[in-house]
């Protein structure tokens, strides 16, 4: 995370450093962090998708909690029998050095959370208490197409402490060398999925924001995604992510 560690070491004086961190900043615009619940089932959330920009998506911790290995979980459908609302996942690599055109054949893996919060391939630890070390839920491969798409059937993630909703993705070129590990962010506020979802048992209580989420907190403008859809025919997430390939 060097770039907030850059922020921190400008913070001279509290003028200056106001000063900087609004220059610095990737996203002057703070999505809304209303955590009252919602009983409408209804939501059309747009975030930034990224199509109109040829931005590099920032780079994200690949942590705590990354597939032990990707390259065995070759699927659309991540769901692996996790119980939740159905969220359809489109995500379109571009990439930068070549004007933004899509990525053709690049390898995308994405992972995330279980309504509860959890994880699978870890746990029985302070950090995650229930055990799935033995199984791989959430977690799955694809290949760009030729517009540079992957599409993933999941369930739309809980949250655990310290965390806004989020997925992590994971993105190497057709030999598999690294081009970009980063997170996708929800839009939230009244009239979002994160709203209508409510944490699922959980609730949104003691939810953490993008705002102040600390991964997010420095900017997520070109990690958020658009999402749609409703708690009945479940939703749909739309993102798409410039990487220097």
């Amino acid at each position: 995370m060097e770039r907030k560690n850059f922020l921190k070491s400008l913070m001279i004086g509290a003028v200056t450093s106001s000063v900087l961190i609004d220059a610095c900043s990737k996203d002057s615009d703070v999505s809304p962090t209303d955590s009252s619940s919602s009983s409408s089932g209804t939501t059309s959330s747009s975030g930034s998708s990224g199509t109109s920009s040829c931005s590099v998506v920032p780079t994200e911790t690949e942590g705590p909690f990354p597939t032990h290995t990707p390259a065995s979980y070759v699927r659309s459908d991540i769901t692996d029998g996790r119980t939740g609302y159905k969220l359809t996942i489109k995500i379109t690599i571009n990439n930068s050095n070549n004007s933004c055109n899509a990525l053709a054949n690049a390898l995308v893996d994405i992972w995330h959370c279980d309504s509860e919060g959890n994880y699978s391939e870890y746990g029985g630890t302070a950090m995650q208490s229930t055990n799935y070390t033995s199984v791989h839920f959430l977690r799955g491969r694809q290949t760009t197409d030729s517009s540079g798409l992957v599409t993933f059937t999941s369930i739309f993630p809980g949250w655990y402490s310290g965390r806004a909703t989020h997925i992590h993705v994971h993105v190497y070129n057709s030999s598999g060398t690294s081009l970009k590990v980063t997170q996708i962010a929800f839009p939230e506020g009244s009239g979002s999925a994160v709203t209508a979802v409510n944490g699922y048992q959980k609730g949104l209580t003691g939810y953490t924001y993008n705002a102040q989420d600390n991964v997010f907190s420095d900017g997520y403008s070109l990690e958020l995604a658009t999402v749609t859809g409703n708690t009945t025919d479940g939703f749909n997430l739309s993102i798409s992510l410039s990487v220097p390939a």
